[in-house]
């Protein structure tokens, strides 16, 4: 309050508030106390305070919470899932003190609301950390800034409306004004103050939100960290008591042919089968049942409840159907579970048969949370559903059989993190990680959040520069497109639909004669893909950036709009690419071995940075190996050679030649990888031939085992041909 009372409206704040330590009532006190704020000269602040979930459905702890501080009629409004987005704009053009709604309803107030340019808002994110960073959030600084109506062109026409971008577009101006005001609408704008509030901040919610440190880089308005929500007891440390398993299995081939197989397709394939497999899942829900009964319903007088986290929604569905078989036959009563996954699930073994989360729990979605409340129920079985927000102070132990990393395995842990009357502790059983993984998942948000270094705008021109490269696009065409595009909104018709269509289809066309097979138009090229995927990261990266920084490049925004249309037209990878290997396979051996028990609690200072979007994508935040150090270790596991990190050196050397040779490097710049690698393949060979006397050992190892040659040879290709697409 202070902060904004002496700065004004338009300053942001990113509060990194530990999850489970009361940042509800801090969201619902803070709405409360700005709704009431007076400057000096005695006048609210703030006109209307917006409350924000990224949720759809909206956190009714949050709703209630704020409902309590303030009671006055009139004062509050929610718009919920039973709300349309008319309903927001009614409230938002009558000047409502309060309202609380979702990030997805900005995007449908085409048309709807007046100029709100007049007016001053306190915008409250909850979870800043998954819903500030696209173009959906944009909209809310249109709306709220005056921009929303204005805008020419209703995309809900074209593109799914949740994803839809409005701006700006005063009268008279030149093209090139309306597509510069098109952009400047989604930055930030004087009469709105953000107040972010999360656990987990991204790298993106630091460099919009946050404030300048003395480093230069974004760090938190305020902090009240994982680190000191545990020293006062606020919250559990889910870390502190651990176990992991590992699955062993042997498989054997079922079938007296040998067909040759897609490696990777077969691999693949093999762990869905492993992970399905009945003896798999039986044994697993024995372990969980046997110690569910045997320690965790001990815990927090008796009244202790797990849940179970599975891969998949059909997943679930053979976990309960194994979990009541067990229950029955061991004769269990005092143990019951629950569901939680969206839609309908068909089994594909029994083609006629469909599952729901209704149907299988007996009872609504919506009844759940309350049900799994009572003595009735013990375990809830999960796919994607219940992992972030769902508040249950009685949960103690989970279950994991999941892959879980960075900020997914950060929220779906703390689920068991609340505190309550007689609980102590927690616990976690993971089937599916290795305790280094979850630490290293943890470091960036036990203490204060911090950024490697800050997002590179020049990275756009990098993607920009490699998408005109490529033979999709034309100049002419993403020009034509914009000037339907930004057009006022005095000037449009119906006809323009059918304009920006007549302007995407060549793309679409040339899309699929270059980057589809012919015998199979459903199968994308490698080509295809990754010309996808870098205009997907180009949109991404624009999307953010131009919250961030005031960009004056008309180019730019012409491509971003025409990108976000011409992506949702482009195919799709085909799915029946999929194989399926149940017949061919069978299980010979299996066993379930314990890999750590223990605490693997984080220490002070145990931390690392966020890392933000790169020139092809978003970073990681696992500190990724080496290729070459990672196949000199699947080398040795395999083999039983002895490899050491001082005979990498032999590798880097190689590939250190390669990069320097410059019709080789001009090979790469011009073919695929599945080109370039007829040419890689017979230097490679040469260079090991001419490194003989170096390092026999390697050497000899390379030339006589054809296994490791090729293994050593995709890892040079790899390196190669990224370092020589990295620099152009």
């Amino acid at each position: 309050m202070a902060a904004t009372l002496a700065h004004g409206v338009g300053d942001n704040h990113l509060i990194q508030h530990s999850a489970g330590s009361g940042k509800t009532n801090t969201i619902s006190w803070t709405a409360h106390q700005l709704a009431s704020l007076h400057g000096a000269d005695n006048k609210p602040v703030f006109n209307t305070i917006v409350v924000i979930s990224d949720r759809r459905n909206l956190d009714k702890q949050l709703q209630d919470s704020i409902y309590q501080i303030e009671h006055k009629t009139g004062v509050v409004a929610k718009i919920d899932e039973d709300k349309h987005a008319s309903d927001l704009a009614k409230e938002l053009n009558a000047g409502t003190k309060i309202i609380i709604t979702t990030l997805q309803k900005f995007s449908f107030l085409m048309g709807q609301v007046k100029d709100l340019s007049a007016r001053n808002f306190a915008v409250i994110v909850d979870e800043a950390h998954s819903s500030q960073g696209g173009r959906s959030a944009g909209n809310v600084r249109s709306v709220l800034g005056g921009a929303m109506g204005n805008k020419a062109l209703n995309e809900a026409q074209i593109l799914d409306a949740a994803e839809s971008e409005d701006a700006k577009i005063p009268e008279p101006q030149s093209m090139e004004d309306l597509i510069i005001a098109e952009a400047k609408s989604r930055g930030r704008q004087p009469n709105i103050s953000f107040y972010a509030f999360t656990a987990t901040p991204k790298h993106k919610t630091l460099e919009m939100f946050g404030v300048t440190g003395l480093d230069g880089k974004p760090q938190p308005f305020h902090l009240y960290s994982m680190r000191q929500a545990i020293e006062e007891r606020f919250i559990l440390d889910v870390l502190k008591h651990y176990t992991t398993y590992k699955t062993y299995y042997e498989l054997s081939k079922a079938i007296e042919e040998d067909p040759e197989v897609d490696e990777k397709k077969a691999k693949r394939a093999i762990a869905r089968f492993m992970s399905l497999h009945p003896h798999n899942i039986a044994q697993k829900v024995e372990i969980i049942v046997e110690h569910y009964r045997r320690f965790t319903s001990q815990k927090i007088n008796g009244e202790a409840k797990a849940m179970v986290v599975t891969r998949s929604r059909l997943h679930v569905v053979r976990y309960k159907q194994t979990f009541d078989a067990y229950i029955k036959e061991k004769g269990y009563t005092d143990i019951k579970a629950l569901v939680a996954f969206s839609g309908t699930v068909v089994d594909p073994d029994v083609a006629d048969l469909s599952y729901t989360e209704p149907g299988m729990n007996g009872i609504s979605e919506r009844e759940l949370p309350q049900v799994f409340n009572t003595p009735e129920y013990q375990l809830l079985l999960v796919a994607e559903k219940y992992q972030t927000g769902f508040d249950q102070p009685l949960l103690h132990t989970m279950f994991v059989d999941k892959r879980l990393a960075d900020l997914q395995a950060v929220q779906t842990l703390s689920r068991l993190n609340r505190t309550t009357a007689g609980k102590e502790d927690t616990f976690i059983l993971d089937f599916a990680n290795e305790i280094d993984e979850i630490q290293e998942a943890f470091k960036p948000y036990y203490e204060q959040a911090v950024i490697d270094q800050p997002t590179d705008p020049n990275q756009l021109y990098t993607l920009d520069n490699k998408l005109r490269k490529a033979p999709i696009l034309r100049p002419l065409e993403i020009d034509e497109f914009a000037a339907v595009f930004f057009k006022p909104q005095a000037q449009q018709s119906k006809r323009d639909h059918g304009q920006l269509n007549k302007w995407i289809d060549p793309a679409v066309a040339r899309f699929n004669q270059v980057y589809t097979h012919p015998q199979d138009p459903s199968a994308i090229t490698e080509e295809g893909e990754e010309f996808k995927s870098t205009l997907q990261t180009y949109i991404r990266l624009y999307a953010f950036l131009s919250q961030v920084i005031d960009w004056q490049d008309v180019e730019l925004e012409k491509l971003y709009a025409y990108g976000r249309y011409l992506l949702t037209k482009l195919p799709y990878r085909s799915g029946s690419g999929m194989m399926v290997i149940e017949d061919e396979v069978e299980l010979t051996a299996y066993r379930n071995e314990k890999t750590f028990e223990g605490s693997a609690a984080l220490n002070v200072g145990e931390t690392k940075p966020v890392y933000g979007p790169s020139e092809v994508g978003t970073r990681s935040n696992e500190d990724k190996k080496a290729p070459l150090s990672a196949i000199i270790e699947i080398i040795n596991e395999r083999f039983g050679t002895d490899w050491t990190e001082e005979d990498r050196l032999l590798f880097e050397q190689i590939t250190g030649d390669m990069v320097q040779d410059d019709k080789l490097v001009e090979q790469a710049r011009v073919n695929s990888k599945e080109q370039f690698r007829q040419v890689f393949t017979n230097e490679v060979m040469l260079a090991f031939i001419r490194r003989q006397g170096r390092n026999e050992k390697i050497v000899s190892e390379f030339m006589s085992n054809e296994e490791v040659r090729t293994l050593v040879i995709n890892a040079l290709l790899d390196d190669v041909y990224g370092r020589v697409q990295a620099h152009i």
